[in-house]
């Protein structure tokens, strides 16, 4: 009976892992996600939201890292350190930094539960509290939260971070964030990894601030124009406005000394005219 067991055991197993295998070879992007601290009920429903571009699949760490070991696929062994927390692979045919910011928008903020770590650094900001004066001021204080009463109300007097990225946080602290409406916690995938091409990106590489980024394209811009107009170099965007300036010193130059010309006579006329008066007015004539 235990060896019939074992040997379906060790078919189930064996079924599994080529299914995986052929995943990882199908898909140009494969990557590793975190589903640690995500409700069943929230992973299926993002698994329902993306299941048009994105696969989904979750089994044993051990499995993963044998699927990892023994792939074709160039670069895919990378992925197994960053097979963190409670892992499944992702597959897709989508860039990686479209499907990084697609899972980003599909997470949700969460209070803290005792015993979970720090996503991040956890402050408390400075500012007016619902808390009447009481115990809260002393348990608020143990956490190095320096309050005082303002209207009848407890106030922070300064931001306080009471928790460090990897702490592991206790049951007062939890309860004291939830009270405060702090909600350190994202509630949705985790994307950790992604193989593309034999390349690794981090979440911290495909974690990129948009705005920011084409705020560094147009600054760039601007100072390729400029510098291309200070040298005098002709290209599409910079020809008009070198002509421009152009057309303004020789009407300069021009006018400086006296040539006349169409554009000028005018200028050297009124000109001739103010020097005029100007000597009119020094010798009294």
């Amino acid at each position: 009976m235990a060896n019939s067991y074992q040997t379906k055991a060790s078919s189930v197993k064996r079924e599994i892992i080529a299914a995986f295998a052929k995943l990882v070879e199908e898909y140009p992007i494969v990557g590793t996600v975190d589903v640690e601290n995500l409700p069943a009920r929230q992973l299926n429903m993002m698994r329902e939201q993306l299941r048009q571009t994105v696969l989904i699949r979750m089994t044993k760490r051990r499995l993963l890292t044998i699927v990892l070991e023994n792939a074709k696929k160039p670069g895919v062994k990378k992925l197994i350190p960053y097979l963190k927390g409670m892992p499944a692979l992702i597959f897709t045919n989508e860039s990686p930094f479209k499907l990084f910011k697609k899972l980003r928008q599909n997470k949700s903020k969460a209070p803290i539960k005792a015993g979970q770590t720090a996503p991040a650094d956890i402050l408390v900001p400075a500012g007016p509290t619902n808390f009447a004066p009481g115990p809260i001021i002393g348990e608020l204080g143990s956490f190095r939260i320096k309050t005082a009463v303002e209207n009848g109300k407890v106030a922070i007097k300064e931001d306080a971070v009471v928790a460090k990225e990897g702490d592991e946080v206790d049951a007062k602290l939890a309860s004291i964030l939830a009270r405060l409406g702090i909600e350190p916690m994202e509630i949705g995938l985790n994307l950790v990894a992604v193989c593309e091409n034999g390349q690794m990106l981090t979440k911290d590489v495909l974690d990129i601030d948009e705005e920011a980024y084409t705020q560094d394209f147009a600054t760039a811009a601007a100072w390729a124009l400029n510098l291309a107009c200070n040298a005098g170099f002709p290209t599409e965007e910079t020809v008009r406005l070198l002509l421009r300036a152009a057309h303004s010193e020789a009407l300069a130059l021009a006018t400086a000394q006296d040539i006349v010309t169409d554009k000028t006579k005018e200028i050297i006329l009124a000109k001739a005219e103010n020097q005029a008066a100007a000597l009119n007015k020094r010798t009294g004539s």
